[in-house]
């Protein structure tokens, strides 16, 4: 049994991870921006979903408020709910302190992407390093992968202004990573709106760097096993992988 903590739980990745650890016992803490939202959700349905943009990670898992156990609402199940911003170095410090990995399924609407990844990963590499807790898991975008050697989905002439700001910010992310000592993986999704509905089969792929076949369409649940499988039993390091299908 791990202790793992969960920077952005309240969104459709985030809830999907949250479950998945809990259903093989390992003690959750989910970092939200609100928990009083989320009193009795895994300990009853273990459903729900609040502040998700496109991308499936969830917005509601940043806020101004610490991280710390006057934040914190229990949730039953062996989940712990407590209100944080992952943007905060110090509270990425406390409320990591005493667990044995992260996960990092958070974002922010209201601010540029670039902001708010490249403020979120210096706080986690910083909070993380000062909590002693060296093995991260992100959830990326799969638009930063390769339709051909070199070339980044995003990169190509037809790729829509808006989204290609987005997946910067994700790659302003990964730039902070590569220059930390965590031992961190990024899975990237394919490029599209990801199943919310469907149920988990246990099954996905991980790929190299390289954009994924997008049908079958991916689910947020299986996404999940794939980040507690990573949390679980460590097999890519300090690399963005693509996972699908």
């Amino acid at each position: 049994m791990s202790k793992i903590v969960v920077f952005g739980a309240g969104g459709r990745a985030g809830m999907r991870v949250v479950e998945e650890a809990v259903g093989r016992g390992h003690e959750v803490t989910a970092v939200v921006r609100d928990p009083g939202k989320y009193a009795g959700v895994w300990g009853s349905s273990g459903t729900g979903s609040s502040g998700v943009d496109s991308s499936g990670v969830d917005s509601s898992g940043t806020g101004s408020s610490g991280a710390g156990s006057s934040g914190a609402a229990s949730s039953g199940a062996g989940v712990r709910v407590v209100a944080g911003d992952v943007t905060d170095l110090a509270g990425v410090a406390e409320v990591a302190a005493g667990h044995d990995a992260a996960v990092q399924v958070a974002a922010r609407l209201d601010v540029s992407s670039e902001e708010f990844y490249t403020a979120a990963a210096r706080a986690l590499v910083g909070g993380l390093g000062q909590a002693g807790v060296s093995r991260l898991v992100a959830v990326g975008i799969g638009s930063l992968l390769e339709v051909s050697p070199g070339v980044r989905l995003v990169d190509t002439p037809d790729f829509p202004a808006e989204a290609r700001a987005f997946s910067l910010g994700h790659a302003a992310e990964l730039e902070v990573f590569e220059k930390s000592g965590l031992d961190w993986v990024v899975l990237a999704p394919p490029p599209v709106l990801l199943d919310e509905s469907a149920s988990r089969t246990g099954r996905y792929r991980i790929g190299g760097g390289e954009v994924p076949a997008l049908e079958p369409v991916f689910s947020f649940a299986d996404l999940g096993v794939a980040v507690v499988d990573e949390v679980e039993r460590p097999r890519h390091h300090r690399v963005q992988v693509a996972v699908s299908y």
